[in-house]
């Protein structure tokens, strides 16, 4: 696996991992969407990039502060 591959690889995986943490959030904020549709609209839709990116932002909050918590508990 070259360089890049893996790269494209580890992102992926971590865009799974964060569009699974804000998921039901989003679905629940917005009824009758879904993430998955506001992926593919925020293709070629300008508000629907910024509204996925926010989405994402939450997304990275919610694992930031995931790990500091459970960093928080390792060290009691």
């Amino acid at each position: 696996m070259t360089q890049s591959a893996f790269s494209a690889d580890v992102q992926a995986t971590s865009d799974e991992e964060l569009e699974s943490l804000i998921r039901q959030d989003y679905e629940r904020c917005h009824p009758g969407d879904t993430l998955d549709d506001l992926k593919r609209r925020a293709a070629f839709s300008k508000e629907d990039r910024g509204l996925l990116r926010d989405w994402m932002a939450i997304a990275a909050a919610y694992k930031k502060r995931r790990a500091t918590e459970f960093n928080r508990g390792r060290r009691s």
